[in-house]
This record gives C-alpha cells, structure tokens and sequence, in this order.
C-alpha cells in the first residue's frame, strides 16, 4: 500500500513538471472566447453598415424629393424603388419609408401638408405634426423622411430579436416654398 502510494506521488510530481500540452490547454481555454469576440465584431459590423444605410436611404428620399416643386404618385413610387435600392444587399421586407410635407401657417402652427408611406402609414393631412424647435418659420414648409428598419443578425445564435434602426431627415425645398404633393 505504501508502495502504490509513493508511486501515485511520483506520478504527481512528474506530471506537474511536465510541460507538454500546455500551449493546447490554454488555447481551448482560450478559443471559445476569441471566436465570440470575432463574430461579435463581424455581427456589430453588419449592424453599423445597416445603420448607415438607413441613413442614407432618409436622406436620399428626402433630398429627391425636396429638389422638386411637384411630387406626382408615379415619382413618389420612383423615389420608393429607388431608396430600396440603397439598402442592397439587406433584405428589404422590413425596410418603412414616409415622406411627409410640414408646413407652419402664420400663427404658428405645425401641420402636415401631404404624406405618402411605403410599408408605414402615411400622415393624415392636416394633423399636427411635431419637428425640433427653430426649423421651421412661419408661412414655411419642410420635408420629412421618415425610415424604420428592422435588422436581424446573421447570426442569430447570440441576438435572436431583430434590432430596431430609425432616422428622420428634414430638408427645405429648393425650388418652392413648398413641394406640392400627390
């Protein structure tokens, strides 16, 4: 007995000062760890490029349609094919998109002038609307674009909820005090 004893101590003391294998234990260890943080930083990525995108896409609706006096139903429809562009290679089924014509009349007043939407109920003509404080003075006008997203991870092991992404542009006509719509 003592004998098995002195020898499982043996046994011990050489396994301890041996160091073979230990590169391949820490790098299990190690591993897991690194490969999260790497589609981590892919996942955040993608994120940000949809962000992004969404941005654009506000911007861009807004600006083509502030360049014009008049809005038919037909350019609104160009506009929305065209800002669904922008967000290739992303799946645009989730992709809501509204312009809408704010005016405010010599009393101050905020409303909405016209609305369209795709995919996103369009404003009521008429109803007051709510812009930040000193864009707009009286007897003016302003377009808002309005952009919500829903991205869902390519890699949905880790977020299985779609992550929420807005914008709201405001741009001025150009050539009118006021975009005439559809």
């Amino acid at each position: 007995m003592m004998r098995s004893g002195t020898r499982l101590c043996r046994l011990a003391r050489r396994l301890w000062r041996d160091c073979g294998g230990i590169s391949a234990v820490e790098f299990a260890l190690i591993a897991p760890v690194m490969i999260a943080i790497l589609f981590g930083s892919v996942e955040l990525s993608l994120a940000l490029i949809a962000d992004r995108k969404v941005t654009q896409t506000a911007s861009t609706i807004a600006d083509l349609v502030a360049q014009d006096d008049a809005i038919s139903a037909s350019e609104m429809a160009d506009i929305f094919t065209a800002a669904s562009a922008i967000m290739q290679p992303y799946d645009t089924a989730p992709l809501q998109m509204r312009i809408s014509s704010i005016v405010m009349a010599p009393d101050e007043t905020v409303t909405v002038d016209w609305s369209e939407g795709k995919n996103m109920s369009a404003r009521r003509s008429g109803s007051s609307a709510t812009v930040p404080n000193g864009l707009l003075q009286p007897n003016t006008s302003i377009i808002m674009a309005e952009v919500n997203y829903d991205y869902t991870p390519v890699l949905g092991n880790f977020l299985n909820a779609p992550i929420s992404l807005g914008e709201t542009f405001y741009l001025r006509p150009r050539r009118s005090m006021k975009v005439a719509g559809p």
